[in-house]
């Protein structure tokens, strides 16, 4: 069990994430030896532009931007994904092994819970550590 729990800000971040991700982070924080903040969860089609422009993204057709929950339209348009940054204290840390170890919780959170996630650093191309979404086959 971890000694860490998710700030103010990070439960902040995780308005209008779709319920099942937000299970996950949530669960997550608990399991890990690497303590994490949400850094952004729902974003706008224009900040995604922004991302794109920067080459911190490669899509405009983000999961960060809310859409309808197929299998539950009750929720109305939700992010299905959540970046996370790894903290070594205070400090907000980009060291890569620290997000296979974010990684690792996050997959056994979702695993727990029955959450098919997808993690942006086992993408084939631009890999993405802070990055996790729900799986588009599961998550539609």
């Amino acid at each position: 069990m971890s000694q860490f729990q998710l700030s103010k800000r990070s439960h902040q971040r995780l308005d209008g994430v779709h319920p099942d991700l937000q299970s996950v982070v949530r669960l997550a924080i608990t399991l890990t030896d690497v303590d994490f903040c949400v850094t952004e969860g729902a974003r706008t089609a224009e900040r995604q532009l922004e991302l794109v422009a920067k080459g911190a993204s490669t899509t405009t057709n983000s999961r960060h931007i809310p859409k309808k929950a197929v299998a539950r339209p009750e929720l109305g348009p939700v992010s299905h994904a959540v970046d996370l940054a790894a903290m070594i204290g205070a400090e907000v840390r980009w060291d890569w092994p620290l997000y296979h170890k974010l990684a690792d919780a996050m997959k056994a959170a979702a695993a727990k819970l029955k959450v098919s996630i997808v993690w942006g650093g086992d993408w084939k191309t631009f890999k993405d550590g802070p990055h996790f979404e729900l799986d588009r086959q599961a998550y539609p």
